[in-house]
Order: C-alpha cells, then sequence, then structure tokens
C-alpha cells in the first residue's frame, strides 16, 4: 500500500462544506504531486462525489478517484474538529477524511489500498485514535502500522 506522508496530512481542516473539503483535500493532493492542480483534482474528486457519496459512515469519508497520467497511488488524510455533512451513508457528520487518487491504469493496486484504508478506518479504536492524535508523526504511524496489518 501507497506510504501515507506526514507532509501530505490536515491536522485542522478549515473546510466547513462538502465541497470545501474536497478542495482543501485536492489543493494538499496536488502539492504532493506537483503535477496536477488543485482544480483538476477537485474536479476528480466531485465526478466520483456525483456517483454516489464518498462518506462511508461512523464519521469517515474516503473521496477516491483516478486521472491519466499520476506516476503513484496519492494518499492525504484530513481531520475536521467541527465535522462536515458530506451526505454520509448514516447521515452522520464526517471527521476523518481520506484522500486517494490513483493512475487511470493501476486498479488492482487501486482497490487494494482502498480496502486497507477501509480496514484502518472501520476499526473504531483507530477513528478515535485519529481524532485524538496531536501529530503527523503519530498518524503516519498508526497508517503504516494498519498498512502492514492487510
Amino acid at each position: 500500500m501507497p506510504q501515507l506522508k506526514k507532509d501530505a496530512i490536515i491536522l485542522e481542516m478549515k473546510a466547513a462544506t462538502k465541497e470545501g473539503a474536497l478542495r482543501e483535500l485536492a489543493g494538499l493532493a496536488a502539492t504532493q504531486c506537483g503535477r496536477f492542480t488543485e482544480e483538476t483534482l477537485y474536479k476528480v474528486l466531485l465526478e466520483r462525489e456525483a456517483v454516489g457519496s464518498t462518506g462511508v459512515g461512523n464519521g469517515v469519508a474516503i473521496p477516491h478517484g483516478k486521472i491519466e497520467g499520476l506516476e503513484d497511488i496519492l494518499l492525504c488524510f484530513g481531520r475536521s474538529r467541527i465535522g462536515i455533512n458530506f451526505d454520509a451513508i448514516d447521515k452522520r457528520e464526517v471527521y476523518l477524511f481520506v484522500l486517494l487518487i490513483s493512475p487511470a491504469g493501476k486498479g488492482g493496486e487501486y482497490l487494494q489500498t482502498l480496502a486497507r484504508v477501509s480496514k484502518i478506518l472501520k476499526k473504531s479504536t483507530n477513528r478515535n485514535r485519529l481524532l485524538d492524535l496531536a501529530t503527523r508523526d503519530e498518524i503516519e504511524a498508526l497508517f503504516a502500522a494498519g498498512a502492514g496489518a492487510a
């Protein structure tokens, strides 16, 4: 699974809306890959959201999409203290966001990464820790440990 890097983590998201959250995460992703603009990545995420919300419940959303020309799978994490209405399937606010953008040709690896992220976030102990952890290093370590447990 691709590594979540500490410079791809937002400890305190500023967004208050679904669109704002997607834009903030797209902006972070753009700084990570350097090849695509925030606007391009935002459109990829919006297109996926149009199919159905990536708010999976339990305060979690995993916005994701595919794009031609990306080298490697891109992972970013964001945390909202206020909670964001993200049209989640359980109708509850979302606090934890994991953004996943994949090269168009890496379908298998994309699905594996999505499954591992889901597995990490399915555990309430991990979700609670992600809400409480104070540093990017701690969040990075939790994902690294969880990624190995697949």
